[in-house]
């Protein structure tokens, strides 16, 4: 039997403050092409705004219509999060599949979701886009005809939720937000533990394909993690929704841990936003932030600015940053290089990564302190826990005992205060 493949048109309104259209035209195709959806065609129209009704002007249906005849879509995706009325008005004026930039990104999230938190945080979200615009939406899936074989499923937001009463999906909502609520604990309670460990978080922010995942793989291997730490990196929209959490020793036994954090895009949904915000808040908790930026997209400024907005939403504020423009082999720029709170770099081919590393030690090692220390023969489990756990600068062996200078932690030096001389 052959597979029906999903071929889309795309359609966004051109508004006149809207400075970034062509790119989100852009992007909406790379996230159809993310899930197999292919691309047949694009129609645009110029307007001081989205029309309330019909989302494009009500002249532009018909246009559109005779494209999506020509062309063999079976789809039509708008570049905007269109409300309950525009999809009802749009089905009827169009008689085929419609669907939004937000249901796009909804469903990618539905198939890249991994973790039992991740499915019930997607799940959430679709719910409660779904929940007022059950009517249209039952009319689009009305003419999937039993569905596709491949490209736009709608995975977990399919013909069965939908069939779903009002009532119970309210219930269902209620239910994940308890749940959610449930994991929202475990997790504080977590990032409790690691603050207890006294040891630094450090948590890797920004744009969705930055290259997060392939620097924290990159930063691993330099400090030669084993392999099983490695996490899931590949070239493509939202490879990895799942916050990952790595501990990374350094040579002189500083460390701290490494978070990585679902990325962004541009009009993120908000119930989006809101289903992941405890997933997010793990950057609220950093000690510091490294923002990774695609410096080689013509956009990358733009996608810093989405990424600001986004931690400002869910609550991070006043964490320290670092800059990391990665791919900086793929730009015309001087790299390895660091200005300031900002370092160029490529997580690929591994050039930049010692930088980084100072950069980081900079940041977060602040609170260490150097000692001089005087640890009776008696008492070599005190130097064995140094050896492990600070960085050991010299040692000298006297009679009364081991006489060592050491940086370590300020929490530390408490514990070995009776038997500190002067430095």
């Amino acid at each position: 039997m052959d597979i029906l493949v999903e071929k889309a048109l795309l359609v966004g309104v051109h508004a006149q403050t809207d400075e970034h259209f062509e790119y989100s035209m852009e992007e909406l195709a790379n996230l159809a092409e993310a899930i197999d959806v292919e691309v047949v065609g694009t129609i645009t129209q110029n307007l001081e705004r989205p029309n309330p009704s019909h989302y494009v002007g009500v002249g532009k249906i018909h246009e559109i219509r005779n494209f999506y005849e020509e062309s063999g879509a079976n789809l039509i995706i708008f570049n905007e999060e269109l409300s309950p009325s525009q999809i009802r008005n749009l089905e009827n004026g169009l008689a085929c599949k419609v669907i939004d930039r937000t249901m796009l990104i909804l469903d990618i999230f539905a198939r890249r979701a991994r973790t039992r938190e991740a499915r019930m945080q997607v799940d959430l979200a679709q719910l409660q886009y779904m929940l007022p615009r059950l009517v249209g939406l039952r009319a689009s899936l009305s003419r999937q005809g039993g569905g596709t074989g491949g490209g736009f499923q709608n995975k977990g937001a399919g013909e069965t939720k939908l069939e779903l009463d009002r009532r119970v999906i309210e219930d269902q909502i209620a239910k994940l937000r308890r749940e959610l609520e449930y994991v929202k604990a475990q997790r504080e309670t977590q990032r409790k533990r690691r603050r207890k460990s006294g040891l630094p978080v450090v948590s890797l922010v920004g744009y969705t394909n930055a290259g997060k995942s392939t620097l924290m793989n990159a930063l691993l291997e330099k400090v030669g993690a084993e392999v099983e730490k490695q996490v899931f990196e590949k070239d493509m929209l939202f490879a990895t929704l799942d916050t990952s959490v790595r501990q990374v020793m350094l040579p002189d036994n500083k460390a701290f841990l490494l978070t990585d954090t679902v990325g962004f895009v541009g009009r993120l949904p908000h119930h989006l936003v809101k289903a992941f915000r405890s997933t997010l808040e793990e950057a609220r908790d950093a000690d510091l932030l490294l923002q990774v930026v695609d410096v080689s997209h013509e956009e990358h400024r733009f996608m810093m600015e989405v990424t600001g907005e986004t931690l400002t939403d869910v609550g991070v504020e006043n964490v320290p940053s670092i800059n990391v423009f990665n791919k900086s082999d793929l730009a015309e720029v001087e790299y390895p290089k660091v200005k300031g709170n900002s370092i160029w770099l490529s997580a690929k081919n591994g050039e930049g990564l010692e930088e980084l590393v100072k950069l980081i030690k900079d940041f977060v090692f602040d609170q260490y302190v150097t000692c001089k220390v005087l640890i009776p023969f008696d008492r070599g489990d005190l130097v064995a826990y140094l050896n492990d756990r600070a960085n050991v600068k010299k040692v000298d062996y006297e009679e009364e005992g081991t006489l060592m200078v050491v940086e370590m932690l300020a929490d530390d030096r408490e514990k070995y205060e009776e038997y500190m001389v002067s430095y």
